[in-house]
Order: C-alpha cells, then structure tokens, then sequence
C-alpha cells in the first residue's frame, strides 16, 4: 500500500510540474499586467513544490519501495531520467530568478517592465524543460519495460 501511494505522489508531481509550466508557457504570452505576473508567480510556485514532491517521492521509492538502488544504478533509461531531470532543474533557474525579481514590482501594484527579447527566452527555456519532460516519460516508460537494463 505504501509502494502505491508514493507512486501516486510521484505522479501526482510530475503532472503538476507539466501543468505548472504550461501555464507559465500561455501566461508569458499575455500582457504582462500585474494580475498576470502574480499568476505566473503562483505558476512557478507549483513547478517548484512538484519538483520538489517529484524528487522526494522518486528517490523513497528508489530507496525504499521498489526495486532499490543497485537495481536502477544499471538501468539506462533511470540514468537518463535523472540527467535529464538535473537538466530541466537547471533550466528552470533562470526564469525562477526572472519571475521573483518581479515580486517588489507587483507589491506595489504595478506590472514588471521586461523586454520582449527578454520574454522570448524565457518562453524558449521553458519550452526546453517541457520537452525534458517529455524525454522523461519517455525514458520512464523504457524503464517500466525493463529496456536498457544492462545488470
């Protein structure tokens, strides 16, 4: 029972996390009023506590409710799931910094002032950590099949 339910949470996160960044993806192309940037606030917001559920709920059942470590220490497709994983994180550094630059603009009631290259990037990083995901469920479903399993 405990297996099943550190598997919901983990997926749970990682449908959070998609979801999270989609809506960032579709509030960076609105105007960026102060109801917007807060929304995109709130948005990255819920990318980062997934993650954090995604990771924690991941490694415990690494660790502790499935087939442990040694296990997936030789499985391609989990090595590739954690690289990427590191991938996307560090991808989502720089538009985390972006948006809570904005947090003292939007307490004062007044939309950020950020130029439209500017949004572009963090439009195409954002992309780049979707597609990430994307790689991960597929490394996931690989993994779940036992393909790339070299034990």
């Amino acid at each position: 029972m405990t297996s099943a339910v550190f598997a919901f949470l983990h997926y749970l996160g990682a449908f959070a996390l998609m979801a999270g960044l989609v809506l960032e993806l579709v509030l960076l192309r609105l105007p960026l009023t102060p109801a917007t940037g807060k929304r995109i606030l709130g948005a990255d917001l819920v990318v980062g506590i997934a993650a954090v559920i995604v990771l924690a709920a991941g490694l415990l059942r690494v660790f502790y409710f499935e087939k442990g470590p040694d296990y997936y220490a030789h499985s391609a497709p989990f090595i590739a799931k954690m690289v990427l994983f590191a991938l996307v994180f560090a991808l989502s550094i720089t538009p985390t910094i972006e948006f809570l630059s904005w947090r003292k603009t939007l307490k004062a009631g007044q939309a950020p002032v950020v130029a439209e290259a500017r949004i572009k990037r963090l439009r195409r990083l954002i992309h780049m950590e979707l597609t990430g995901l994307v790689l991960i469920i597929l490394a996931a479903t690989l993994m779940a099949h036992g393909i790339g399993y070299f034990g």
